[in-house]
This record gives structure tokens, C-alpha cells and sequence, in this order.
């Protein structure tokens, strides 16, 4: 069976998927519809959210009755149905026709199991994930965790996890004038080519962990190495960062800025030699690690995000630091600033493994294969990358 048509049911429609979407269109036109449930959050149009222009393959139920009713049609009619953050009753007429879904989950378990001390919670996971779990639902999993929380969840989805994530815009670089634009730019900035901005992007807050950067830089400028430090971002820990560089004598080397619009911040990390992700393990993904790999940046991530297991190949693409620790991150970081050569080695290592294996073009492509595969009974013929087996893996996989 080939798939014509996909509808793809989310909470609001947004940069993120935006490339993603596009790419299903491009392969199956009107065939393809994005349901959005719900308007956008406040704080997320805040962050320049929401200002796409509109695609026509999107559908609004929230507008009017109309639209409702034709995305709980599309729902039960279409090849195949990919299910994001929306109402359950937009598939509980497939499910009783055991017509194949694809569940889009993040870790369901991110906080632990203290959700399952709460009744309605309990209840409704096992609505969701227990009472269909041997229908023909599949997860593409936007998070190397999930297969282990379903696990964890009564045994669901054993063996029915594909990778997956967040897939914004692919941006095509020639990689060996992306590397020049970076060292033209530290010298502009700095007067030294070699001498690298640190950059750290997101919101300000505690899951995030900007303190970790920030500490860290303290005992490489006592150490004596030079470099830059930038975070772009708004929230509620930013007015200690800023405390912190005062204490720390890094002010002088310091700058913070507000949030900017996506394709800006995306230009900041084009001109970046390295990008630092710190965020625990209540980050889901993690798109900016990404969008980092994209940029050629040289990556430094904490090991919890979801994304870092499947995008960061340690000592490859980047660096791995175990989350949390100010000690591991430290070291991390100076192996960049003692071999500055590591910086394009890992970039230009990073970019072309997103140009040739994460990305939104090879992502919608492989959802496509992968649901062929599973309607005709066979296994994922997607042996890496997207929509290739999630296998398990749990929070302690990380050793430095």
C-alpha cells in the first residue's frame, strides 16, 4: 500500500513543523493536512512564534463548526494519521477500525512517575497508551527516552518506537565557507580568528540551566584561555547570569540578548564556533541542538535531552557532558579551547551528517517508507536516522 494521504493532528502550528509539513505537501499535496486544535501560546508568540504565513494545508478546528467535522473525516478516511499534542476523540473512531496511527510522544515519564499518583492522570494514560496497545499504533518517538518510559508505562509499544524529533528548516551550507564565515566573523568581533564565541540560546529558565555555562566559563578564564561568551534569551534566571558574570569578572566578555526572531537566532549560530545546550532532563528534545548541528557549530550538550543521544556522536560531531555537572562540562569545553582545530573538525562533521540524515526531507520521506513497511506486514526496512528502531535506553547511559 502506498501512502497518499496523512493527516497530522498537533496543538498549533508552528516553526518547528513548519518544514516538516512542507515536505509532506511537496510529496502528497493535497493529500496532506495539518490539523491545528488549538491558537498559539501567549508566551511562545512572545518568543516570535506563530508568525508563519499560514500554508493552505492547514486546517483550523477551532474556527468553526466546519472544520471540526472535517478534520474528525480526515481523521478516519486518510492512509495515515500522525498524532501530536491533541484531543484523543479525533481518533477514537480509527482506533475501533484498527486503522494504522502514528503516536508523535515526546517521554511521557519526563517528571517520573509522580503523575501516576494523580487518578485522572492514571486514568488517562491507560485510555491512551494501554487499552490499544496491541492495534496498529506506532510512536515516532521525539526523544531517545520514550521507548523506555513506555516501557516503564505497562510494557506499551514494545517494539513499536521509531526514531524521530523535531525537524525545523534544513539550512544548506557550503561547509567550507560556513567554517570561513565563522573565523571572519571572530575576527571581526574579537581581532583573533581562533578565538571562539561560546553562544547559548533558549529561555532563562531552571530546566535550562544557564548557570552551568556561566560557571564553567569562570574556571576557563582562570585558566587563562580566551573566548567570548553570548546567550540570547528571556526568563526568570537571567537577572542571576548576569549577577554571576558580575561576581565571576566575566561582564568584560559577556553579552546577553533578548529573544530574536527564529531565522536570526539561526544566523547567530551560523557565525558561532560553539554552541552549549545545558538543559536537564525536562527538556524533551531540544531543537536548538539541532539547529546547532545544522549551523556547524561545535556542539556541547548535556547528556538528558532528548535529541543528544541520536544527534551527538561524542568525539565525533560534537561533545557529550554529563548533565548537571559544572565539572564535566568544564572539561568539555576546554578541549575545544585547547585545540581550536576541533571546533571545524566537529562543525563540518555535524553539518553533514544533518545534510545527510536528519533532516526534514529524509524525515517525512522515511514516515512514508515506514508505514508502507508496517501495512504490508514487514519490519522497518529504515536501518539509521529517522524511522529507523528506538531501541531502549535509559537516563543513566552516559559515562564521561
Amino acid at each position: 500500500m502506498k501512502i497518499k494521504t496523512l493527516t497530522f493532528f498537533s496543538n498549533y502550528y508552528n516553526h518547528h513543523q513548519k518544514a516538516l509539513c512542507d515536505e509532506w505537501y511537496s510529496l502528497l499535496g493535497d493529500g496532506f493536512t495539518f490539523v491545528e486544535t488549538q491558537p498559539i501560546e501567549g508566551f511562545r508568540a512572545t518568543m516570535g512564534w506563530g508568525k508563519e504565513e499560514v500554508p493552505p494545508y492547514v486546517l483550523r478546528t477551532y474556527l468553526n463548526d466546519a472544520s471540526h467535522k472535517k478534520a474528525l473525516r480526515l481523521a478516519v478516511e486518510s492512509d495515515l494519521v500522525v498524532m501530536g499534542t491533541a484531543p484523543e476523540m479525533y481518533i477514537e473512531e480509527r482506533l475501533s477500525m484498527n486503522k494504522i496511527i502514528f503516536r508523535y510522544s515526546e517521554r511521557p515519564l519526563k517528571e517520573g512517575f509522580i503523575k501516576f499518583f494523580i487518578p485522572r492522570l492514571t486514568k488517562k494514560y491507560i485510555h491512551m497508551h494501554i487499552r490499544n496497545k496491541h492495534k496498529k499504533i506506532y510512536v515516532l518517538a521525539a526523544s531517545a527516552y520514550t521507548a523506555w518510559d513506555y516501557r516503564k508505562m505497562f510494557n506499551s509499544y514494545a517494539g513499536k518506537c521509531y526514531k524521530f524529533g523535531y525537524f525545523p528548516e534544513h539550512l544548506s551550507y557550503d561547509v567550507d565557507k560556513l567554517m570561513e564565515m565563522k573565523k571572519i566573523t571572530a575576527d571581526r568581533e574579537t581581532g583573533n580568528p581562533d578565538m571562539p564565541t561560546i553562544l547559548w540560546e533558549g529561555r532563562m529558565i531552571r530546566l535550562k540551566r544557564p548557570d552551568l555555562l556561566i560557571k564553567a566559563a569562570r574556571i576557563l578564564r582562570d585558566k587563562g584561555y580566551n573566548f567570548r561568551l553570548t546567550f540570547i534569551g528571556e526568563g526568570k534566571e537571567r537577572k542571576k547570569i548576569k549577577i554571576y558574570a558580575g561576581m565571576y569578572g566575566l561582564s568584560d566578555i559577556t553579552t546577553f540578548m533578548d529573544f530574536l526572531p527564529p531565522p536570526e537566532a539561526r544566523d547567530k549560530m551560523a557565525n558561532a564556533k560553539i554552541y552549549v545546550m545545558t538543559s536537564n532532563f525536562l527538556e524533551g528534545w531540544g531543537s536548538v541542538i539541532y539547529e546547532a548541528l545544522n549551523a556547524g557549530c561545535a556542539t556541547v550538550v548535556s547528556h538528558a535531552p532528548g535529541a543528544t543521544p541520536w544527534l551527538v556522536r561524542n568525539g565525533k560531531t560534537g561533545l557529550i557532558f554529563k548533565s548537571g555537572s559544572v565539572e564535566s562540562l568544564t572539561e568539555q569545553l576546554e578541549k575545544l579551547l585547547k585545540n581550536p582545530e576541533l571546533c571545524e573538525k566537529y562543525g563540518a562533521a555535524a553539518y553533514r551528517q544533518m545534510e545527510r540524515l536528519w533532516n526534514p526531507q529524509v524525515a517525512a520521506r522515511n514516515v512514508l517508507t515506514l508505514a508502507d513497511d508496517l501495512t504490508e506486514g514487514r519490519r522497518s526496512s529504515i536501518k539509521e536516522g529517522p524511522c529507523s528502531a528506538a531501541r531502549i535506553l535509559k537516563n543513566n547511559w552516559y559515562s564521561s
